[in-house]
């Protein structure tokens, strides 16, 4: 078995940062103290020197769709692309969503994306669930797709006529995924009033892409977050709210996400777009505001701040990405209506930088809660805990080796997402992933990928404890 020794940097976990070594054999931590060069210097194959640098635990991204399938293109980043640009940028694990197609089963689904995955992945990854079709066959399936490790399900309240299920159908599916000991994961927009306004720009001759914003306010996802809280309540079931990306919606939640009551609890994830960008990207000549078209849209910088407040209190758990990636050839699908452009945006290689760039380098986030929101919290939440999430003798070998002073600017002449542009396009960060190690392999050197495609495991995830 391979042996790797990590020198001289600053661990950094959850709760504490210390100076230490890191001894890795095979897959897994075996050691960790100072000093331990003059231990396994003599034995390990390769000895990295981490001085003046951090010690994460590998990212977890717990939000990504690779390879989706839409109703006339799909996703353009593949398991290859999406996994290689996620270690790239220090995210070692994702889970991605497997899409119950309506008619057909979850378990077509999870076949589909196990397939999509296998051969290509190069980071570990598991996934979710989405349930659009909800029947009593889709109710047996709930404790197989379980007993194969996939153990949180994902609902719609918007995407009306594809996706969204009613009220009824949504109580249904946490009564049986909280029986079989799942989370529930809500997409919470009100799809109703979000398809009047639609037709009502649509009608008016408004097509172009700052009315998609328009179309989908906040009030939208004020209303269902309520809603689905109700719900969640009445069922006493589990809830995780996903991408949420405003302050009326997270005013909405805050009543229970405060609650420290031990049953049901009450989960909120945003994501790193709605932190550091804003409504104004809109507002951009021609067509270039179509690159910023995803759901829910972006807000203002007032929600910005909210959401901020939101990660330092400890009201927002986990900050993922969504990452969807679509070219402007494909974006161009809806360049004279905007209902028509493709849904989502690139951003797995750049989650960990961005957030530490913004959060630590300018004071919002400590090192701890970085750590916590990126890595340790959906670990524990998504039933990945001690083994992913964690820097501990026993734990896999996930790690990232961070430079914090190293200054760089965001360009998609260099990221390496299969996408022909970038969001935060011109954006200069501090801070940097030098390293990355996946199960005791160094995958990433300096930005190069070094590992080889379908190196990524399937990880079958426990149930969800509370």
């Amino acid at each position: 078995m391979s042996r790797l020794l990590i020198q001289n940097g600053t661990i950094v976990t959850g709760e504490d940062q210390y100076a230490a070594d890191i001894f890795i054999i095979g897959e897994k931590i075996h050691a960790i103290g100072l000093d331990l060069g003059h231990r396994f210097s003599v034995s390990a194959d390769e000895i990295v020197d981490a001085t003046g640098c951090y010690v994460f635990p590998g990212g977890i991204d717990a939000h990504t769709h690779m390879e989706l399938p839409l109703k006339a293109t799909t996703a353009s980043d593949t398991f290859a692309s999406g996994t290689g640009a996620a270690l790239i940028g220090g995210t070692t694990t994702i889970l991605d969503f497997a899409n119950q197609v309506p008619g057909k089963t979850l378990k077509a689904a999870l076949k589909d994306w196990h397939a999509k995955a296998k051969g290509k992945a190069v980071c570990d990854y598991g996934f979710h669930i989405s349930v659009t079709d909800f029947t009593d066959r889709t109710r047996r399936e709930i404790a197989e797709c379980i007993k194969a490790g996939v153990t949180s399900f994902k609902t719609f309240m918007a995407y009306k006529g594809a996706l969204m299920l009613d009220d009824g159908q949504l109580l249904q599916v946490m009564e049986e995924v909280k029986k079989q000991k799942g989370l529930v994961l809500t997409h919470a927009e009100n799809g109703d009033l979000i398809n009047f306004l639609i037709e009502k720009y649509r009608k008016a001759g408004s097509l172009g892409p700052k009315f998609h914003a328009l179309s989908r306010p906040s009030i939208a996802e004020a209303e269902a977050c309520s809603r689905i809280m109700d719900l969640a309540r009445l069922a006493d079931c589990p809830l995780y709210v996903v991408h949420l990306s405003s302050g009326d919606g997270l005013g909405r939640l805050a009543p229970k996400l405060c609650n420290a009551e031990k049953r049901a609890p009450l989960i909120a994830e945003t994501c790193v777009q709605y932190l550091v960008l804003d409504d104004s990207r809109y507002s951009q000549r021609g067509f270039e505001g179509a690159k910023y078209v995803l759901s829910p849209p972006l807000r203002t910088q007032s929600d910005q701040k909210h959401l901020w407040a939101g990660l330092a209190s400890g009201m927002i758990r986990v900050v993922a990405t969504d990452h969807c990636a679509f070219t402007m050839a494909q974006r161009r699908l809806g360049v004279k209506d905007f209902s028509k452009i493709p849904n989502g945006v690139p951003g797995v290689e750049h989650r960990m930088e961005l957030l530490y760039s913004e959060g630590v380098h300018r004071g919002r986030l400590t090192l701890q809660q970085f750590v916590n929101i990126t890595s340790v919290n959906p670990a524990k939440i998504f039933g990945l805990h001690p083994d992913k999430g964690s820097i501990s003798t026993g734990a896999d070998a996930d790690l990232v080796v961070f430079d914090p002073n190293e200054k760089h600017v965001i360009s998609a002449n260099s990221h390496h997402m299969n996408c022909d542009y970038s969001i935060y396009e011109g954006m200069s960060l501090t801070g940097a992933c030098r390293m990355t190690i996946l199960r005791g392999k160094v995958v990433v050197r300096r930005g190069k990928l070094l590992a080889p495609a379908g190196y990524g495991k399937f990880l079958p995830r426990k149930k969800f404890e509370y």
